[in-house]
């Protein structure tokens, strides 16, 4: 009789060991036997929703899954952000993660989610900087005459941003700490009232994406002065870099990156590095994404997460020093 429930009781925890085994092998299903979702915190157009749909296209085709974009826009990309922060953790949604929520909005206001706490780095997607470009009406044709401008007539240059704490603001603070120049910052809602206002002369400067700009340098309307990145932009090779201009070690880029809920198990997380790098590796894909200004840029998780730390560190010193806030 004792031998009898010895052997039931270790039935019982064969069981519930076997059920556990399956639990786990469930859960770390790669891919996940549903549709995947990749999250954009933006509204479809612009150019993180044009990047993430050619991403997602090819993504589908390679894994044999069918994958689909979310366009979660509102509150510079916040809602996105914070909605794969409380998210599904079995590895099926993926965020294209922006600069911005990311490394500079934690420095500017309360978040409902900590991004280096609550989502984890898969790997860098893109990188890609602004272009610094005047209305042709102003008569400033290179960065050294719009620098010089600025030295002789402080407040008297108005340049255009997406928003507070936007990476196009924070490229003129920072152009305004290195260069000594006082510009003034005038902040709208998007790309579109800002690019329209410079067309219209009522600011001189915007440091905009090259898609956005791109038609209106080929017809004249405006001037493209220089780069915020560390390279010129392949589209522009004349256009020189704030670095190369006199002010080494300007760098004030825009990028995307793969992010996802920092409780999806790390297996599921480093078999996504492994396909969205090799996506972002695709001979087809990286030609359409520097068609549009980007340039690919996978890493493995762990150069991820110190990059996003240097950009944090980078812009929340600027922030506190400046005293920018989101108003």
């Amino acid at each position: 009789m004792l031998m009898m429930k010895k052997k039931n009781i270790l039935n019982i925890f064969l069981g519930i060991a076997v059920g556990f085994l399956s639990y786990s092998v469930c859960a770390q299903e790669f891919p996940p036997k549903k549709t995947i979702t990749l999250v954009v915190g933006f509204a479809a157009g612009g150019a993180a929703d044009t990047s993430a749909r050619i991403i997602a296209k090819k993504l589908g085709e390679n894994i044999g899954a069918n994958v689909v974009v979310d366009n979660r826009g509102g509150a510079g990309g916040n809602i996105a952000h914070q909605y794969v922060a409380n998210g599904p953790t079995d590895g099926s949604t993926i965020l294209y993660g922006s600069v911005g929520p990311l490394t500079i909005a934690p420095h500017m206001m309360k978040l409902p989610y900590d991004p280096f706490k609550d989502l984890a780095p898969i790997t860098m997607a893109v990188n890609f900087p602004n272009v610094l470009v005047v209305n042709s009406g102003t008569g400033i044709k290179t960065f050294a005459e719009y620098v010089a401008f600025a030295k002789k007539n402080p407040k008297k240059l108005e340049y255009a941003s997406t928003g507070p704490g936007s990476a196009s603001h924070l490229a003129g603070e920072l152009l305004n700490e290195m260069a000594g120049i006082d510009t003034v910052h005038i902040p709208y809602k998007g790309g579109s009232p800002a690019m329209q206002d410079l067309l219209g002369e009522r600011v001189a400067a915007y440091f905009s994406t090259y898609s956005t700009a791109q038609a209106y340098i080929e017809n004249g309307k405006l001037n493209a002065l220089a780069v915020t990145g560390p390279q010129r932009l392949k589209a522009l090779p004349k256009v020189p870099t704030i670095a190369e201009s006199g002010y080494p070690g300007f760098n004030a880029t825009n990028w995307y990156a793969f992010v996802a809920s920092s409780k999806v198990p790390d297996a599921i997380l480093d078999r996504w590095n492994v396909e969205l790098v090799k996506v972002m590796k695709s001979p087809d894909v990286v030609k359409q994404l520097n068609d549009h200004g980007l340039t690919p840029m996978p890493d493995t998780r762990d150069e991820l997460a110190k990059y996003m730390a240097k950009e944090s560190a980078t812009w929340g010193r600027l922030i506190r020093e400046k005293k920018i806030t989101s108003e």
